[in-house]
Parts: structure tokens; sequence; C-alpha cells
């Protein structure tokens, strides 16, 4: 099983997302519905809906009260950067079981597309391109039969890439599958709160 995009798919990926960013240029008819397509970090920018720079963003201030409870954090966000990319906020869900905690980084000297076929790509892991809010992502976690994490890179910005990755206390609660989908959630509520604030 391939672990990561083929130069070849990734190619052609980005055909298809550069040609979807040049239909987004012309205007639609009366009538006729404008298509809002994926996105990809081969070439990131012109398939962003906004540069949104996370220069000088603290990660624990991307998530209003109603998105922690949307998560069901029950206790007070903490910055932390030890041993991380940059700015960290560890959010807990630590109430009642399953436990488990999400890493929210905002990473400001990486391109989401170094993930891919750039300096942070790994052969052991997995990685697939999907999109947040309209923004280049990937889904990222460890190629194996025993799931333990996984990650949501978002590139927010040329250069800028925000992460949320879920830890759980235990990883044999859950899925891969259900993982990766909190960790998209996450990510998809910080992307959200910095797309109204900025």
């Amino acid at each position: 099983m391939s672990t990561r995009p083929s130069r070849p798919g990734r190619l052609a990926f980005g055909a298809v997302l550069a040609a979807l960013a040049l239909a987004g240029c012309s205007t639609p008819q009366d009538g006729e519905a404008s298509a809002a397509g994926g996105a990809t970090p081969e070439e990131p920018s012109p398939q962003r809906p906004a540069e949104l720079s996370l220069d000088g963003v603290d990660p624990c201030s991307l998530f209003t009260g109603a998105q922690l409870d949307e998560l069901k954090v029950n206790s007070e966000p903490r910055s932390s950067q030890e041993g991380r990319d940059g700015p960290t906020c560890s959010l807990d869900v630590d109430r009642t079981a399953p436990y488990y905690s999400f890493y929210v980084e905002t990473i400001t000297g990486a391109d989401v597309a170094d993930w891919v076929d750039g300096d942070r790509a790994n052969s052991s892991t997995i990685t697939q391109e999907t999109e947040i809010e309209g923004f280049p992502a990937l889904v990222h976690h460890a190629d194996g039969s025993s799931p333990s994490d996984c990650e949501s890179l978002v590139g927010v910005a040329q250069g800028q890439t925000l992460r949320t990755q879920l830890y759980p206390t235990d990883p044999g609660e859950f899925t891969q599958e259900q993982m990766c989908d909190l960790a998209a959630q996450a990510a998809t509520l910080a992307v959200q709160t910095l797309q109204a604030t900025r």
C-alpha cells in the first residue's frame, strides 16, 4: 500500500485544481450555479479562499466556549510548545471515558505541501489530500494496524500550516477513522474562528 500520493497522481490532482481555480475566476451567468472545488497543497495559493496568517496567533484562542463544548473539552485549554513545531494548545476530554486530547499547533515555518513531498514527507505515514473550509489540507497518520493518533494539516496561508492532532489515552477505544474525524472536526472549528477574526 502506498503511503503517500505518487508524483504523477499529485501532478494530475494539481492540474485539476488549477482548472478549478481558473474556472473560479469567471462570473457565472444568471441561472448558473458556481462550483466550489477542492484544494491541493501543490499550488495552494490560488485555491485558498483567503490567506489566514498564523503570525502571533495563540492556538488556545482559536476556540469559542461553544466550540469547546462541541469538542467535549472539559478542562481549561493550556499552552505548550515543548517538542513541537510552533505554539501549541492542549485540549483535554477527560471527564468520562473514552479519554483523549487535541493538540492544536500554529506552524509558521512550513507549508502544507512539505508533508506531501517536502522535507516533512515520511514513507511510513499515510498522507491523504482533502480540504477543510475550502483550504488545502491533509489527513496524516502512521501506517499500521494499531492506530495511535491522527492529525489534520491545513494550509491556511502560504508557508504556514495549522495542525490539529487527536491523541487517545487508550488507542483501542477508537478506530483510525474516528481519530481522523475528530482531528478534522477540531481543525474545521479552528479555521472557522480564524476566518471570523481575520
